[in-house]
């Protein structure tokens, strides 16, 4: 009898270590960058330098815009055949990038390159091939990578859009296995799921899916992978955009999560959602979970 409780204390304990021996998933804070692709270069620097205000100079990139996270613009090939998802890469915020390697690895996710120590970022494609990368932040001051003063302090990145084919493949990658929260999810009509947002485990920013899109010609494309900036007043975004030149048909107005929003396009037909954050009335479909 002594001999098989010895046993099993002893096969109790080896678990015990090999479950401590995982590593554990870092932080997710946010998102710390968005890109975008353009063909026409000359064309996205004079939108965005209306929506935005003035880019700041950037070493490795064509544009950048600075704000909670930041914007950067890519030149792209002209010739690229076919609707494109031309939001390149989302980028999320942690605290350990060494740490994120080893917990995708141990779950059977080999990053596409392992941590550039020199810039920070791991990247991985989640189920369906959108470039997701991960950001080095200072473990003391987990977001001072996402804050810079500008002209355009009054807008943070929120969320970003991806088109999702099979949503319970992106659930297993993103809730399953890096922790991201269900926050809302609605459509068109109350009985329909065609958006998801799925929240950071560690923050406020979400991703959201976009479903139900099948062969999209590249305008609809556009509008569904797309990136939010939140806004503290709509009204004066869409004044402000109005006074720097945007023309448009659109005008704010209230989605289907309740919250403020008007919508703008870049040359490229990539939208840009400014958002107030909060919403105003009661989203339709499901709640909204804090």
């Amino acid at each position: 009898m002594k001999g098989i409780c010895a046993v099993v204390v002893s096969l109790l304990f080896s678990a015990s270590i090999g479950a401590d021996s995982q590593p554990h998933r870092p932080r997710i804070l946010g998102i710390a960058r968005v890109r975008i692709s353009t063909t026409n270069l000359g064309a996205a620097r004079a939108f965005y330098s209306q929506v935005l205000g003035p880019p700041q100079v950037c070493q490795s990139c064509d544009l950048t815009f600075p704000m909670k996270g930041y914007l950067q613009i890519f030149s792209s090939a002209p010739s690229h055949p076919g609707p494109s998802n031309l939001v390149d890469e989302i980028a999320f915020a942690t605290d350990d990038i060494k740490e994120m390697e080893k917990y995708l690895r141990a779950r059977g996710i080999s990053p596409v390159n392992g941590p550039d120590t020199a810039s920070g970022y791991l990247a991985v494609p989640d189920p369906e091939g959108h470039h997701i990368t991960f950001a080095q932040v200072p473990l003391r001051a987990p977001l001072a990578l996402l804050r810079y003063p500008s002209e355009s302090s009054s807008m943070s990145l929120i969320h970003a859009g991806i088109v999702v084919h099979d949503r319970a493949a992106e659930d297993r990658f993103y809730k399953d296995i890096l922790g991201f929260k269900l926050q809302w999810q609605g459509g068109m009509k109350d009985t329909d799921t065609d958006w998801v947002a799925m929240r950071v485990p560690e923050g406020t920013d979400w991703l959201e899916y976009m479903l139900n899109v099948n062969n999209p010609d590249p305008h609809r494309l556009g509008v569904m992978h797309h990136f939010s900036l939140g806004v503290p007043d709509i009204q004066a975004g869409y004044k402000l955009a109005v006074e720097r030149g945007y023309k448009s048909s659109e005008t704010p107005k209230i989605g289907r999560d309740g919250k403020w929003q008007y919508n703008l396009y870049d040359p490229n037909f990539t939208r840009v959602e400014l958002m107030e954050p909060k919403p105003v009335q009661k989203p339709c479909c499901s709640p909204i979970i804090e």
